[in-house]
């Protein structure tokens, strides 16, 4: 009897320090909490890449529910899905195409108003070929101590693009979206070496294909290194883990990563439409407050939490790859040829660098892209590109975001821009071709470029008119 008693008092001492810790975290989470949150129960998507990670921290960290939120994450078929179900309301915000919410505004493809308040990530990307693309490529490549010097430019591409077109056969590549950084990334990189990626003409023609020399067409990030290995397409854009898996596989080879396409260019945004913005702004600035907590741990230290990040991306839930896979671009290295495994430190960034700031600069170079390859098919004033950048990124929410953590004591001032930010950085000519952007001049910034629309020129019938 006295051992029931016993375990009976040992119950009730385990039920009432659990009410006791129950009640210690409820006061815990409201503290510092965003007040008056005008919806606690969110659905948020996502697509199975790393750069996904911001989300799957502020989760499995309790980030959200910090801030008084329970949120289910969930992993979208593509990116359409992705965008339609914000759109329709089945999702409150997904991890987007940073050229979606712009797309979108603009009304290429799907027109709807979305906003980013977030920048997820920098960098990210890469363009991997096929092993006998890269066979045919190396010829052209220069070598140091028997390995290829990096970075390795598409005039290394152009003598294999000529020898299929000689040969009557098409050179086809994939990307993930038409106005994902993937499809831009992989035009620019072909442009620079000579190589003409082909233009769109929308509303009649969307496929991007006009007098095209590589053809670029749309294949969801998981199916890369199939549809690569069945020998549909010949190469593609895409982020992690997908071009470590054709390494791992053992089907391709990845010869550029994005960061050496375009140093630090931003990847992936947290979008929301407009009016749920509008209609939840308190909400969407606890959302806000705990991707910026997510960013932050996952660059915290010199990318100390990086291996936990990666074990955590590898369950299923998340991008479902094996970790090795996942681990070998998120802790700072990166693998090219089998065996040749470089450090490649920033090849993701997720906080440092003002990573996740919202700058109007980065939305005007998506906005050019669009209007070089026709996406955009009339000429529009300098002053178009600021209003539209505007309309969309919003540094204002991110702001006040970043100073509720400051107040905190969960981050400092010097982790964010200056109050007098103007979100314009400042001109860069870390590009691969060393053509140098500057955000408040596009127009001007068009004009450098050998193939592409500039000036009055459009898409019409087929081909380039001024």
């Amino acid at each position: 009897m006295k051992r029931a008693e016993n375990f009976t008092i040992k119950k009730l001492v385990t039920a009432l320090t659990t009410v006791a810790a129950i009640a210690t975290l409820s006061f815990a989470a409201s503290v510092g909490a965003v007040e008056n949150l005008e919806k606690d129960s969110l659905k948020l998507g996502f697509i199975k890449l790393t750069d996904m990670a911001p989300l799957a921290v502020a989760f499995e960290k309790g980030y959200f529910e910090d801030e008084g939120l329970s949120v289910q994450v969930e992993a979208q078929a593509n990116w359409k899905v992705l965008l339609d179900r914000v759109i329709n309301g089945e999702l409150d915000g997904a991890h987007m195409l940073a050229g979606q919410p712009i797309g979108a505004t603009i009304g290429f493809g799907t027109k709807a108003d979305i906003v980013t308040a977030f920048s997820m990530d920098l960098n990210g990307n890469a363009i991997t070929v096929s092993n006998d693309v890269w066979k045919q490529m190396k010829p052209q490549i220069p070598m140091k101590d028997g390995k290829p010097v990096h970075p390795i430019k598409a005039d290394a591409l152009k003598p294999v693009v000529e020898k299929y077109k000689s040969a009557g056969k098409p050179f086809n590549m994939a990307m993930v979206f038409p106005v994902s950084t993937h499809n831009y990334e992989l035009r620019y990189w072909l442009a620079a070496g000579g190589i003409k990626p082909g233009f769109y003409a929308p509303p009649e023609d969307t496929s991007g294909q006009i007098d095209a020399e590589a053809k670029l067409s749309v294949t969801p990030p998981p199916q890369m290194p199939a549809t690569l290995d069945a020998g549909t397409i010949v190469g593609y854009s895409v982020g992690e883990p997908w071009n470590q898996q054709a390494v791992f596989k053992g089907i391709g080879v990845p010869v550029i990563s994005d960061y050496e396409i375009w140093k630090n260019n931003p990847e992936k945004v947290f979008g929301v439409t407009k009016e749920w913005a509008d209609k939840n702004p308190n909400t969407h600035l606890a959302v806000i407050k705990a991707l910026i907590r997510g960013a932050m741990w996952l660059d915290a230290e010199n990318n100390k939490n990086r291996p936990e990040a990666s074990e955590m991306l590898s369950q299923k839930q998340y991008v479902g790859a094996d970790y090795e896979v996942i681990a070998n671009s998120m802790t700072g290295t990166f693998e090219y040829e089998k065996g040749d495994k470089r450090p490649l430190p920033d090849f993701n960034v997720f906080f440092r660098y003002n990573a996740t700031y919202p700058y109007y600069s980065d939305a005007i170079w998506y906005l050019t892209q669009m209007r070089r390859w026709g996406q955009i098919n009339e000429q529009k004033p300098d002053s178009w590109y600021m209003e539209t950048a505007k309309k969309v990124y919003r540094p204002e929410i991110y702001m006040k975001a970043a100073k509720a953590l400051i107040a905190e004591g969960k981050a400092k001032a010097g982790d964010f821009p200056p109050e007098k930010e103007t979100g314009f950085k400042q001109p860069s000519s870390d590009f691969i071709d060393g053509i140098a952007f500057d955000g408040t001049k596009p127009n001007e910034y068009l004009t450098k470029f050998p193939i592409g629309l500039k000036g009055k020129q459009k898409v019409t019938g087929g081909k380039v008119v001024e």
